[in-house]
């Protein structure tokens, strides 16, 4: 059983609006891209299986961030089939998210009480992951899709719908701006916040000053846009 329930993952998500994602194949350099994005103020992290080491590593860190990361919801990103999303579910994933919208994980996820957060490219798969029970739909990709435009058109009809764009968010004030105003609910970012460049140079400080600052300018936009 997760440690975290639905709610408070999904709520967490919203209250700091942002995702970073990220894959290492190294524990030891993993565990250092999570301690600087909790030291930057990060509360949710997803880890995507896009590597054979996957698992092993993502099961590694969940032990770790039990132990000593207190708040820090972890979830698994790029799953794309059930058995998949059950295996890391098994592995303490809080939430599962993926780039395209499967009814067999969504199903899964609800029978858990797992947050599921499915790729979608069109009003008609939002509506359709709605149905099935996702409470916050990611887009992907974001740029491609239709940026924050999309996003803006999509809630006009359908105000209820939050969303998490994925994929074209970067690590600027002005893209940040453009993403929450349009109505986001929370932000992924990838490489455009957890870059090769810090990762190789080690500078994991440079790392949780981006995070800081991104959810600096994520607070901002929000507080704009109420007023």
């Amino acid at each position: 059983m997760a440690r975290y329930d639905r709610l408070s993952v999904l709520n967490t998500m919203l209250n700091g609006g942002l995702v970073p994602v990220f894959y290492e194949g190294e524990f030891e350099v993993a565990k250092k891209i999570v301690a600087a994005c909790y030291e930057g103020g990060a509360r949710v992290l997803e880890f995507t299986n896009r590597g054979e080491r996957a698992l092993s590593v993502f099961a590694q860190l969940s032990e770790l961030i039990a132990a000593q990361f207190p708040g820090l919801i972890f979830g698994v990103g790029s799953i794309v089939d059930a058995p998949t999303a059950a295996l890391f579910i098994a592995h303490g994933a809080h939430f599962v998210v993926g780039p395209v919208l499967n009814v067999e994980v969504a199903k899964l996820c609800n029978r858990r009480k797992i947050a599921y957060s499915p790729g979608c490219g069109s009003v008609s798969e939002i509506s359709a992951a709605e149905e099935w029970g996702v409470e916050i739909v990611k887009i992907f990709p974001g740029a491609q899709v239709g940026g924050p435009a999309f996003v803006k058109a999509v809630l006009g009809p359908m105000p209820w719908t939050r969303i998490m764009p994925t994929g074209g968010v970067e690590s600027t004030k002005e893209s940040v701006e453009a993403w929450i105003k349009a109505g986001t609910a929370c932000l992924g970012m990838g490489s455009n916040l957890i870059s090769k460049e810090l990762v190789q140079a080690g500078d994991f400080t440079a790392m949780s000053a981006s995070v800081r600052q991104v959810l600096k300018w994520i607070a901002e936009a929000r507080q704009s846009r109420i007023g």
